[in-house]
C-alpha cells in the first residue's frame, strides 16, 4: 500500500548488487565491519575474507570513494548481539538485519547517521532511550517482531523530521501512544503501532501527519474514543484499530477520509448507528465492524461504496429491512456477513447482482420469506449461510441453490418449521455435487431420513438434529468417503445401530479428503452445543476444528451396540443418549482411543462398565446414567476424574465415586441371595451403613489433610502467609522467595481486584483443571493466577503434589510458582505473568505471528524449552503434558516450559495415572495407548511433535488437512520417507531464506524422538546438544543420523 516504502527498498537491493569502487575500501570501515563479524555468527558463515576487497562483502555496498554505505544482511541465520561497531561506520545509511536472531539492546547512539533501518523478526530487546534519538536523516525505522518494552519518549523522534515510515509493531512497548510523531515528522505515511501494550486513550496529535496512509494499532488496550484530529487526515487509507476497548459512536466526521480503503473498529464495544454518510467513502475496500454494539438501522449510503471487497457486520444490533437496500452498485463484493443482528424482511435479491461474491452470511436475523430464483447468478458462491432466520419452502430453496455448482457450504438450520423435506424423487435434488457442509437442523422437518443424500458424494458435515425424523438410519450414510461429522440427535428415528456407521472411512480408516478451496473456509462455521462450557465451545466453533463426531442420542434406536464400533478409531465425540439400547457396553470400545466424549447414559444396558475403558486417556466426558448396569466401576485413568453424575442411576454399580463400596454390594441374579426380596433389603441395608461410614471417613480425612497439609507448609516451606481481611470464607495467600523481589506481600483482596473478581475479560488460557486470569498488582506487578476446580479431596492432593515439584524447580527455562492460596472451594496457583503468551499462540492464533517468528527465533526456543524439560527428567520429574501451549514466551521471546498439573516424581508408588488426562490429542507417544505408565521416553516423544510444530508451523491434529492426512506427524513422515520435507513441510514463512539445512537437521532430530519405540529415542539432554549444534553443517559425507547420534 506504501508504494514509496517498497521502491526504497528495492534501490536499496540494487545499491547492493551494483556497488562497485575504484579502490580497496577504507581501513576503519573494514575494521568495523570486523568488530561487527565477531560479535555475530552466521548460517552458513558470511563469506568476509580479510584478503578481499570489504566492497566485496556479501550484503556490503559501497560509494564511488569506497565507503561503506549499505549493509543488506536479511534472512542470514545471524545470532549474537549488535555491536557498538556499527556507529563507526560514518556513512552508513542503509541497514537491513531482518528476519534474523539478534538479540540484547542496542548500543547507545546507534542511530546516529543512518536512512533506513530494519531490524524486524530479531530479538532485540531494552528500551528506547534518549540515547538512540533518531537524526533528521532516518526515512524509514521498522522495529517490529522484537521485544522491546517500555514508553515511546518523545525525544526518540524529535529530530526526525523525514521519517516515512515508523514500525514498531509485536512488541512491549506500552505507555500512551506517541502522537508526537506527527509534529516532529510532518511527512510520515506509514505507522504501525499493533500488538504492543499502549494503553489508554489515543491521544490527538495524529491529525498534524498531513500525509499519512496508514495507521495500525490494533490488539493494545486503547480506551474511550478515536480522536477528532484522526478525521481530518485525508490521505489515510488504512485505519487498523481491531482488538482494542473503544467505546462509544463512530465519529460521523470519519466519512471526511475519503481515500480510506481500509477500516477495521471489529472487537471493541462501539456501540450508536454507523454513520449515515458513510457512502461518502467511495474508496473503502474492506469494512470489518463485527462484534461491537452498534445499532440502528444499515445506512442506505453504505451501497455507495461501490469499491467494497468485504463487509463484515456480525454480532451487533443492527436493524432494518434488507430488501429495501439495493447492494447491485456493489460490483467488487466478494464476502459479505451481516449475521447475529436483528435484520427483517425478505432477503435482499439487489444482493445476488453482486456477481464476485463467494461468501454470503445473513444467518441469525429475522428475515422472513423464501430463498430467491436470482441466487443463481452468483457463479463463484461457495458459502452460505441462513440459519435462525424464518425461511420458508424448503423443496423450492434446494430446487433453486442446485444451480450453484460451487455450492460447498450450506447452513440453514432453524427455518423452514413443520416442513416435509424434499421427496426422494423430486428432480430438484439433482446437483449440488460440491456440497461439503450441509446443516438442517432444529426446522422440525417430518418424513423419513432422506435418500437423495446419498446424491451428494462430498459431504463431511451433515446436520439434521432437533427434528422430527422417523424410520432407521439407513446404512449407505456410512459409504460416504468424506463424511466425519454426523448429527442426528433428538429426532423420532428407530431401528438398530446401522453396522455401516462402524466402517466410515474418515472415522476408522481416515482416507485422505478431496483438495479444499480456500473460499470454502472463508467463513466460520459456529456449532452451538449444551453440552460443552463456553470455554469448551471456543474449541468447537468453527468448522476448521469441527470434532469427528457420531451424535445420534435423543432417539428411539434400540437393539444392542455392535462390537464393531471399535473400528472407530478416529472418533472423537459418540453420543447415543436417551436411546433404548439394550445388552452390554462393547469391550470393543476402548479401540476408539481419540475419544474425547462418550454418553451412553438414558439406555438399557446392562452388565459391568468394561474395566479396559481405563484406556480411553483422552476421556473428559463420560456418562451411563441411568441404565441398568452393575458390579465395580473401573478405577484409574479418566475413571477417577468423573463425578457421580456419571454414573447416577444405576442402583446395581458400586465404587469409591458412588461411595458405595464393593464389597458389600449386591450379588448377582445366579447369588442364592437374589431369590429372597428380604435378603435384598439386608444387602441394601448394609451399603447404605457402608456407605455412610465411608462418608464421615471421607470428610474426616479431607479435614485431617487440610490441617497436616498447613502444619507441613508452615514448618517446611520458608514461606510468608499473609491473612486477608475477614470474610464469609477465610483465605489464606501463601508466598514463596520471590527472586525478583516485586512482591513481599499479598493479600486475597487484592489477588479479588487484579482480576476484577475472576472476570472473564482477564481469562488468557485455559489449564487441565481450571482457568487462568490476568492480574495486575497496584505497583504495575503482573502476575497468572491459575484457578483450579474439581473434587475437593482429589484436587488438594494434586494440588499437594504440584507444589512439592513446583517449589523445587529453579531453571531459567521453567516457569516458577510465586505462591499459592485457597479461597471459597477454589485452589489459586500464583505464576509471574509471561508477556507473550505461548507459542502455540504465535504459531497458530496470532496474526502475524508465525512470520514474526523468524527460523533462528524458533531454534532458540526450541533449545530454551528443551533445556528446561532435561532439568526437569535430571530430577526424574515427567511433565506428561508437553505442547506448545505449555511453552511460554517472556518479553524477550525466551522460552518457559508451563503447566505441571500432571508432574510426578518417578517413584514406583507414583508411575501410574490416577486423576487428570495424561497429555493432549497430537502430543500423545504411541505407548501410552497401552500402559497407564507415564515415562521420561514419553516426553521426548511430545517434545519431538513441539520440534515438528516449529518447522512445519502447522497444528499437530488437522481435523481437515488438504492434503488428507490429518495427524501432522505421520503426514510429515510421509513426506519425509518420498523426500518432499523442503517442499512440502517447511513452513512457507520460512522458506528461502538460507535456514533450509538447520531446518532439514531439526527435522531429524525430531524424527529421533518420534521413534515408535520409546528405548530408541534419545534423552533430553541429547537432543538439547543436538539442537545448539544444528546450526553446524554434518561432517561431509555423513547422513544427518550418524552427525545427530554422534
Amino acid at each position: 500500500m506504501l508504494l514509496n516504502y517498497v521502491l526504497i527498498h528495492l534501490v536499496a537491493i540494487l545499491v547492493v548488487a551494483i556497488s562497485t569502487s575504484n579502490g580497496s575500501c577504507n581501513q576503519l570501515d573494514r575494521g568495523s565491519l570486523s568488530s561487527f563479524n565477531l560479535s555475530i555468527s552466521a548460517t552458513p558463515p558470511l563469506n568476509w575474507s580479510l584478503s578481499a576487497d570489504c566492497c566485496t562483502w556479501e550484503g556490503v555496498g559501497c560509494d564511488d570513494s569506497s565507503r561503506v554505505t549499505t549493509l543488506w544482511l536479511p534472512s542470514r541465520g545471524l545470532v549474537g548481539t549488535m555491536s557498538p561497531s556499527v556507529i563507526n561506520l560514518t556513512t552508513l545509511s542503509i541497514l537491513n538485519l531482518s528476519h534474523n536472531t539478534l538479540s540484547g539492546p542496542l548500543p547507545d547512539g546507534f542511530f546516529t547517521i543512518l536512512h533506513q533501518i530494519d531490524l524486524s523478526l530479531n530479538r532485540l530487546s531494552g528500551a528506547l532511550t534518549a540515547s538512540h534519538n533518531l537524526p533528521n536523516t532516518t526515512t524509514i525505522l521498522n522495529l517490529s517482531c522484537n521485544s522491546f518494552h517500555g514508553t515511546i519518549p518523545s525525544s526518540f523522534l524529535d529530530k526526525a523530521s523525514k521519517l516515512q515510515a515508523f514500525d514498531v509493531s509485536n512488541n512491549s512497548f506500552s505507555g500512551s501512544l506517541p502522537s508526537f510523531v506527527c509534529s516532529s515528522s510532518p511527512s510520515i505515511q506509514r505507522l504501525d503501532f499493533s500488538d504492543n501494550q499502549f494503553s489508554e486513550q489515543i491521544p490527538p496529535g495524529f491529525g498534524l501527519c498531513s500525509k499519512l496512509q496508514n495507521l495500525r494499532a490494533g490488539f493494545n488496550n486503547f480506551s474511550g474514543q478515536i480522536p477528532n484530529d484522526i478525521y481530518s487526515l485525508s490521505t489515510l487509507q488504512e485505519l487498523y484499530l481491531p482488538r482494542n476497548k473503544l467505546s462509544g459512536p463512530i465519529n460521523p466526521s470519519i466519512v471526511s477520509l475519503i481515500n480510506l480503503k481500509i477500516l477495521n473498529l471489529c472487537s471493541n464495544e462501539l456501540t450508536g448507528a454507523i454513520p449515515q454518510d458513510i457512502g461518502r467513502l467511495s474508496s473503502l475496500e474492506h469494512l470489518h465492524l463485527h462484534i461491537n454494539r452498534l445499532n440502528g438501522t444499515l445506512p442506505t449510503s453504505i451501497t455507495s461504496c461501490t469499491s467494497l471487497i468485504t463487509l463484515n457486520l456480525r454480532v451487533n444490533s443492527l436493524e432494518g429491512e434488507l430488501s429495501s437496500y439495493d447492494f447491485s452498485r456493489l460490483v467488487q463484493l466478494k464476502s459479505v456477513d451481516l449475521g447475529n443482528n436483528l435484520f427483517r424482511g425478505s432477503l435482499p435479491e439487489s444482493l445476488f447482482s453482486c456477481r464476485k461474491l463467494t461468501a454470503i452470511r445473513l444467518a441469525a436475523n429475522s428475515l422472513t420469506g423464501q430463498i430467491l430464483p436470482s441466487i443463481v447468478s452468483l457463479p463463484s458462491l461457495s458459502f452460505l449461510s441462513l440459519s435462525n432466520n424464518s425461511l420458508t419452502n424448503i423443496t423450492a430453496a434446494f430446487g433453486i441453490l442446485r444451480d450453484c455448482k460451487n455450492l460447498t457450504t450450506l447452513t440453514l438450520s432453524k427455518n423452514f418449521y413443520g416442513e416435509t423435506l424434499p421427496s426422494d424423487g423430486d428432480e430438484s435434488l439433482v446437483g449440488l455435487d460440491n456440497l461439503r457442509v450441509l446443516a438442517l437442523g432444529a426446522c422440525g422437518f417430518s418424513g423419513s431420513f432422506p435418500l437423495w443424500l446419498s446424491k451428494l458424494p462430498k459431504l463431511e458435515v451433515i446436520d439434521l438434529s432437533f427434528n422430527f425424523l422417523t424410520g432407521t438410519i439407513p446404512g449407505w450414510v456410512g459409504s460416504f468417503q468424506e463424511l466425519f461429522y454426523l448429527d442426528v440427535s433428538n429426532n423420532q428415528l428407530s431401528g438398530n445401530f446401522p453396522i455401516e456407521l462402524t466402517t466410515m472411512q474418515r472415522l476408522a480408516f481416515q482416507q485422505s479428503s478431496h483438495q479444499i478451496d480456500s473460499s470454502y473456509l472463508e467463513l466460520p462455521v459456529f456449532v452451538t452445543t449444551d453440552n460443552v462450557s463456553s470455554h469448551q465451545y471456543k474449541l468447537y466453533n468453527q468448522l476448521t476444528s469441527l470434532p469427528a463426531a457420531l451424535y445420534l442420542g435423543n432417539n428411539s434406536l434400540s437393539g444392542t451396540i455392535p462390537n464393531t464400533i471399535g473400528q472407530l478409531k478416529f472418533i472423537i465425540a459418540l453420543d447415543l443418549t436417551g436411546n433404548r439400547f439394550s445388552g452390554e457396553i462393547p469391550d470393543a470400545m476402548s479401540n476408539l482411543t481419540n475419544l474425547e466424549r462418550l454418553d451412553l447414559s438414558r439406555n438399557h444396558l446392562s452388565g459391568q462398565i468394561p474395566s479396559s475403558l481405563q484406556n480411553l486417556y483422552f476421556l473428559s466426558f463420560f456418562s451411563v446414567a441411568d441404565n441398568n448396569l452393575e458390579g465395580p466401576i473401573p478405577t484409574g485413568g479418566q475413571f477417577d476424574t468423573f463425578p457421580p453424575s456419571s454414573f447416577q442411576g444405576n442402583p446395581e454399580l458400586c465404587g469409591h465415586v458412588l461411595q458405595i463400596s464393593c464389597s458389600a454390594a449386591a450379588p448377582t441374579n445366579n447369588s442364592p441371595l437374589a431369590k429372597g426380596t428380604r435378603k435384598k433389603k439386608v444387602i441394601v441395608l448394609i451399603l447404605v451403613i457402608c456407605s455412610s461410614i465411608f462418608t464421615i471417613s471421607l470428610l474426616i480425612y479431607c479435614f485431617l489433610d487440610k490441617r497436616w497439609r498447613r502444619m507441613d507448609q508452615k514448618q517446611g516451606l520458608e514461606t510468608t502467609s499473609i491473612d486477608i481481611e475477614a470474610s464469609t470464607t477465610e483465605s489464606l495467600v501463601t508466598l514463596f522467595p520471590d527472586n525478583d523481589n516485586k512482591i513481599d506481600t499479598l493479600s486475597m483482596s487484592e489477588i479479588l481486584e487484579a482480576t476484577e473478581d475472576f472476570s472473564e475479560s482477564n481469562i488468557i488460557g485455559a489449564g487441565g483443571f481450571g482457568l487462568v486470569y490476568k492480574a495486575v498488582l497496584e505497583n504495575g506487578t503482573k502476575l497468572a493466577i491459575k484457578r483450579l476446580s474439581g473434587d475437593t479431596c482429589l484436587v488438594e492432593r494434586e494440588f499437594k503434589a504440584e507444589l512439592e515439584v513446583l517449589s523445587t524447580s529453579l531453571h531459567q527455562n521453567l516457569v516458577s510458582l510465586r505462591g499459592y492460596c485457597f479461597h471459597e472451594g477454589y485452589r489459586l496457583l500464583i505464576y509471574p505473568l509471561m508477556e507473550n503468551g505461548s507459542l502455540d499462540y504465535w504459531l497458530h492464533e496470532k496474526p502475524g505471528g508465525a512470520a514474526c517468528l523468524s527460523w533462528p527465533a524458533r531454534l532458540k526456543i526450541a533449545v530454551g524449552a528443551a533445556s528446561g524439560v532435561a532439568y526437569m527428567h535430571e530430577k526424574c520429574i515427567v511433565h506428561r503434558d508437553l505442547k506448545s501451549s505449555n511453552i511460554l514466551l517472556d518479553q524477550n521471546l525466551e522460552a518457559h516450559v508451563a503447566d505441571f498439573g500432571l508432574a510426578r516424581l518417578i517413584l514406583p508408588y507414583r508411575t501410574h495415572v490416577t486423576t487428570e488426562l495424561v497429555g493432549t490429542l497430537g502430543y500423545i507417544p504411541p505407548e501410552y495407548g497401552q500402559s497407564w505408565v507415564a515415562t521420561l521416553r514419553g516426553d521426548v516423544y511430545s517434545f519431538g511433535v513441539v520440534l515438528v510444530e516449529l518447522v512445519t508451523g502447522k497444528r499437530p491434529f488437522l481435523v481437515m488437512n488438504p492434503k488428507g492426512e490429518r495427524e501432522l506427524v505421520k503426514w510429515v513422515m510421509q513426506m519425509r520417507r518420498e523426500g518432499k520435507v523442503e517442499e512440502e513441510v517447511f513452513d512457507p514463512a520460512m522458506r528461502e531464506r538460507g535456514c533450509e539445512g538447520v531446518m532439514m537437521r531439526v527435522v531429524e532430530i525430531a524424527c529421533l524422538c518420534l521413534n515408535q519405540n520409546a528405548m530408541e529415542r534419545p534423552t533430553m539432554s541429547q537432543v538439547v546438544d543436538w539442537l545448539k549444534d544444528a546450526e553446524r553443517p554434518p561432517p561431509s559425507g555423513s547422513n544427518s543420523r550418524h552427525y545427530i547420534a554422534r
